[in-house]
């Protein structure tokens, strides 16, 4: 198991951990953040599931079109949701991707992403122009994210609380620092880096 193949099995363990944390994550939170974990746990798993290697497991006849009329009602859910806050945006985004990925690995006969199979690049082939949009939007995501995650260099000893707030947007508070691993906040922005990251990943193969 190594080149293309060695790909889409790391793929598919980073979006697997990132869905089961932010399973974690909804065990905790308002209803508000609760809904942002299982919306980033679906789309976690999905990912995991994509990333399978076709040449270990062929996706059924139907996959494809179960992910299109999935993630067609969880960007439709994220068009409703965006009226309470910016965020579910971003998932809006995130669900009409995957839409668009899907409908073109229909298209070209479920080959698999570039993850999976090594002739894919030949298969596959979305349109250039939105292809490109999604992977501009994608790339400046996770600049923005990882920026976000680098501690701020502050003197004395409130570098802590700060890099806290950086990343939680406001103030530091002592839940979002203390044992509980679902109410971390660095955590869950990683994890939204990683799924980042492997989106970016995948559109690279259209």
């Amino acid at each position: 198991m190594h080149g293309p193949a060695m790909s889409g099995w790391l793929l598919m363990a980073l979006c697997a951990v990132t869905g089961a944390y932010c399973l974690l994550r909804a065990r905790c939170g308002s209803g508000e953040e609760r809904r942002t974990a299982h919306a980033e746990a679906l789309m976690g798993f999905a990912m995991a599931a994509m990333a399978v290697p076709a040449a270990a497991v062929a996706p059924p006849a139907w996959g494809w079109a179960s992910y299109t009329v999935l993630f067609g009602v969880a960007a439709l859910r994220a068009l409703w949701f965006s009226r309470r806050g910016s965020h579910h945006l971003h998932h809006l985004v995130g669900s009409s991707a995957m839409v668009y990925m899907s409908v073109v690995m229909a298209r070209s006969g479920g080959a698999g992403h570039g993850a999976h199979a090594p002739h894919a690049m030949t298969v596959a082939g979305g349109v250039p122009l939105l292809t490109g949009l999604l992977l501009a939007y994608y790339a400046a995501y996770v600049l923005r994210s990882g920026a976000r995650l680098i501690p701020a260099a502050t003197a004395g000893d409130g570098g802590g609380a700060a890099a806290v707030a950086t990343v939680t947007g406001g103030a530091a508070t002592g839940g979002a620092v203390g044992g509980d691993w679902g109410a971390r906040p660095e955590l869950a922005m990683a994890c939204r880096l990683t799924m980042g990251i492997a989106m970016f990943a995948m559109l690279l193969t259209l």
